[in-house]
């Protein structure tokens, strides 16, 4: 550093000793010097030695330069600064490898064409005053030039540089050994790891053969129960009929006449005809439900006649201090439904009713609602019974399935009845939902479509009424069944099992209609609606939920701008294409709020 640099820097240096250097000694007493400067400031020996060893060097190689001079300085800038300044004439410079060590080692290296300057930064801030008197003194000190002495120092700073330096690659080995123990640790734990996840992935694929083939087994045993039923429907209900015909045959006033015991006997044989009739035509209709073949007739109906017929009917049933109390209104507007279907709906949910309601009221209620689909009917059945364990709310919608307790003893039943009353219910268009708790009784509301579209075969053309169609679903099984489905409504249908291609899949294709499922790995299907939703040039394209999830256990919330939710159960190329609105008389699409209002046929 130049005295000009020193004082653009505002640091301020005071020069502590000074020599000339003409000869070998000189450079030992550059060294006897900077190892008392360095003592006398505090410097560090590790610094110490660094910058008395490089301006030994650097004295070396300058030596016999004219006008060769060393000083002592230091500053008292930012930071304090020990340093060693050289200056010479002529061309001569220290060497490129000199200074590379320097910038390398040592806090300061400037080298100014005839003056060189090396320097560390010092840790103890002493004024200058201070730094002066302690230089002095240990300048002082030194006795004549003991160049053995100096050696010998040198040797043992060289010494403990060694062990220094022999200690730290003693460490570097033990770390690097280390590290080679632990390298083979993490590939052997690799390969264990390896083997498992692949002796696993065997697992896997021997897992889901083995529930391919039970579930082509239970297939084959849901369709041979479904014939079972219908085909025991059938023969029973021959004989039933002749019991009741030959019963009514017997009552008949024409006659011969029967005595007051026969009379009741015979009646009682008829009316247990009757109830034998109703529990075969209720299997029957549950095997044609299952396997499709049933389909509602939709008529215009007077819903009051309907709930007049049911009062008359049902009276009877109800027990002594029970009252059935069943709305007499009619429906404002017209209300199309199936008949024959709503009846025996609400004759299950009522005697059921009747059943676990020893005292009280079995009430059924009409509401009629306005929705994004149109005009819908709500039907409201509560009772005072026993209700139901909130554990086995669910359960009473499976087949046999019969709530356990007392009130079972004096009670009959096949555990029918309200499965059967939500597979109509379903079949109608609606929905059936139960609430109950145990000793407060239960409430069941069916909700129905007032104004269906009639489905009817012969809706769709023969030719595809569209291009494309991308179906996202990880169930392979559900894809090759709905195949011969897609085949009728699409010239090309698109399947993708893996939900996180399914974006791609739909902005490359640029189908007419996309269809997912809800129930797959992550992204599940509400996260691919969203997805669909985001991205404008989709806008245009509908999109129909397909899902074996309950209408209860739907997240509407986040059906984003769905137009429909189908019911993976009996889906049909009309049902589609009425979702899709494909076919005269279906509803248009549908934004988010309609989505919301869309049951689950």
């Amino acid at each position: 550093m130049t005295p000009a640099e020193a004082g653009a820097s505002g640091e301020q240096e005071r020069i502590l000793a000074q020599m000339p250097l003409t000869r070998q000694d000189d450079l030992f007493q550059v060294r006897r010097h900077g190892q008392a400067v360095c003592q006398a400031l505090e410097l560090g020996e590790a610094g110490r030695v660094r910058l008395v060893t490089l301006a030994s060097e650097a004295g070396a190689e300058l030596l016999g330069s004219a006008g060769l001079s060393a000083e002592f300085v230091r500053t008292a800038g930012q930071p304090h600064r020990v340093a060693v300044r050289f200056r010479w004439k002529g061309e001569r410079a220290p060497s490129h490898d000199l200074l590379t060590a320097s910038h390398r080692l040592l806090d300061l290296c400037v080298d100014d064409r005839g003056c060189l300057l090396l320097g560390q930064d010092l840790t103890t801030p002493l004024t200058a005053d201070e730094a002066a008197r302690r230089v002095d003194a240990e300048l002082a000190g030194l006795r004549g030039p003991d160049m053995s002495e100096e050696l010998r120092r040198q040797n043992s700073q060289l010494l403990q540089a060694l062990q220094d330096e022999r200690a730290r690659y003693e460490e570097l080995e033990r770390l690097n050994k280390e590290l080679d123990e632990t390298n083979a640790g993490v590939m052997a734990l690799y390969s264990e790891l390896s083997g498992e996840l692949e002796e696993t992935n065997r697992g896997v694929v021997a897992l889901y053969a083995d529930l391919e083939d039970k579930s082509r087994r239970l297939r084959l045993a849901s369709a041979a129960k479904t014939r079972f039923w219908a085909n025991v429907s059938h023969e029973l209900r021959t004989p039933v009929n002749a019991v009741i015909a030959l019963a009514q045959l017997l009552l008949d006033e024409g006659a011969d006449p029967l005595t007051d015991e026969q009379h009741q006997q015979v009646s009682l044989i008829a009316g247990a005809g009757h109830t034998l009739l109703a529990l075969v035509e209720e299997l029957l209709d549950t095997a044609k439900a299952e396997s499709g073949r049933l389909e509602p007739q939709l008529v215009p109906v007077d819903l009051r006649t309907v709930l007049h017929q049911l009062r008359g009917t049902l009276a009877s049933a109800a027990a002594e201090d029970v009252t059935l109390d069943i709305a007499d209104t009619a429906f404002p507007g017209p209300f199309t439904t199936d008949e024959v279907m709503l009846t025996r709906v609400l004759r299950n949910v009522l005697s059921n009713s009747l059943k676990f309601t020893a005292s009280g009221t079995v009430r059924l209620t009409v509401e009629a609602e306005e929705r994004a689909a149109g005009p819908w009917a709500v039907l409201t059945v509560t009772d005072t019974g026993v209700g139901i364990p909130e554990d086995e709310v669910e359960q009473v919608f499976e087949e046999f399935y019969q709530v356990r307790g007392a009130h079972q003893r004096h009670v009959s039943g096949t555990g029918l009845g309200l499965p059967y009353a939500r597979k109509l219910t379903e079949l109608l268009g609606g929905r059936l939902t139960l609430t109950s708790a145990l000793g407060r009784g239960t409430e069941v509301t069916v909700e129905l479509p007032a104004a269906p579209v009639p489905p009817g075969p012969g809706t769709l053309p023969k030719e595809p009424l569209l291009r494309g169609v991308v179906i996202v679903d990880d169930d392979p099984v559900f894809l090759r069944t709905l195949r011969p489905t897609l085949d009728r409504l699409a010239e090309t249908t698109t399947e993708v099992t893996r939900s996180v291609e399914a974006l791609r899949t739909i902005r490359t294709t640029l189908p007419d209609a996309v269809l997912v499922d809800l129930a797959m790995p992550s992204p599940d299907g509400y996260q691919v609606l969203q997805q669909i939703s985001a991205v404008p040039s989709l806008e245009q394209v509908p999109v129909v939920v397909l899902t074996s999830m309950g209408v209860s256990d739907l997240d509407r919330d986040r059906l984003g701008r769905a137009r429909a939710v189908l019911s993976k159960t009996h889906l049909t190329a009309e049902r589609l294409a009425e979702a899709l609105g494909l076919v005269a008389g279906a509803a248009g699409p549908a934004d988010a709020q309609d989505t919301k209002e869309v049951p689950l046929p």
